[in-house]
């Protein structure tokens, strides 16, 4: 098996200005069973995924405590502790789960607390190179949401800040609290509703991680509006997605997830596509 490194063309951001990552990652949402809830389909395979993703040069992985429950967390551990030295986990916490598809915001600060040790229990961590708040909590203020992070911090036990699903203002206001060196919204090039905070994050050198940056396969489908600028490109319309995302702007982090080795490796081979100023444009009005 190839251990050509696929993911380092699409090049490397600094997160808080100290630390690396290559800018195609791997989101772990599509790891657990079904609805993001309970064990993989295949385990055996969810830890060859993620084995070949170090393999072929993805060092970003990012995850949440709130896949499976827990699930992700514990498959990322199981297949790559001790990791590697290049290799950044982020995960997340603020959303809480009742079943299968069902996901509700809890920001209560103590409860980030817990979870952030939990986190660092499950991944086998001393520290997480990047923790996340997965959603704004409106019963609670955001600067006692963002400053029970600020004071793990500052104990040691996170490296970095990152925010989810945040407005412009609301990213403004976190800022005022603590450095924020990523935010993680929906978009893709189906779904730029975030273009002007993507703008903004640009403009800061804010890291932006875009969410579904498939559109969960709905750009990826052969009769898609991709396909024929992908067959004439000899591509994939994933790859194209991908390849659009990563020239969009130079702070972005696209974390396509998959449960399929063969997927990863087609997605991650994305880095290496250069589209044209007229290819770029094309794309952006076909989706």
């Amino acid at each position: 098996m190839s251990t050509e490194n696929l993911a380092a063309p699409s090049g490397t951001f600094s997160l808080g200005g100290d630390l690396p990552v290559v800018r195609l990652g791997y989101g772990t949402m599509q790891l657990p069973g079904e609805g993001v809830w309970g064990p993989p389909r295949d385990h055996d395979e969810a830890l060859r995924v993620l084995r070949r993703a170090v393999e072929i040069g993805v060092t970003f992985f990012d995850t949440a405590d709130s896949y499976g429950p827990y699930v992700a967390e514990d498959l990322l551990r199981e297949a790559l502790h001790p990791y590697a030295d290049d290799v950044v986990i982020a995960t997340k916490a603020g959303l809480t789960r009742q079943g299968p598809g069902t996901w509700t915001p809890l920001g209560q600060p103590a409860y980030l607390r817990q979870e952030v040790e939990m986190s660092l229990r499950r991944l086998d961590l001393e520290r997480i190179d990047l923790f996340q708040l997965h959603r704004v909590d409106e019963n609670y203020p955001l600067a006692d949401q963002v400053g029970e992070l600020k004071a793990l911090q500052d104990e040691g036990k996170i490296r970095h800040i990152g925010l989810s699903e945040v407005s412009v203002a609301q990213l403004q206001e976190a800022q005022t609290t603590a450095d924020i060196v990523s935010v993680q919204n929906l978009y893709n090039l189906a779904n730029r509703d975030a273009e002007e905070l993507l703008d903004h994050c640009t403009r800061e050198n804010v890291a932006f991680i875009p969410w579904f940056p498939l559109a969960t396969g709905a750009l990826s489908q052969d009769d898609g509006p991709l396909a024929d600028a992908a067959r004439d490109h000899g591509a994939t319309p994933s790859q194209l997605a991908l390849a659009w995302l990563l020239q969009r702007s130079p702070v972005m982090l696209p974390i396509p997830g998959t449960s399929s080795v063969d997927h990863l490796e087609s997605n991650t081979a994305a880095a290496s596509i250069e589209l044209s100023d007229e290819e770029f444009k094309a794309l952006e009005a076909a989706a």
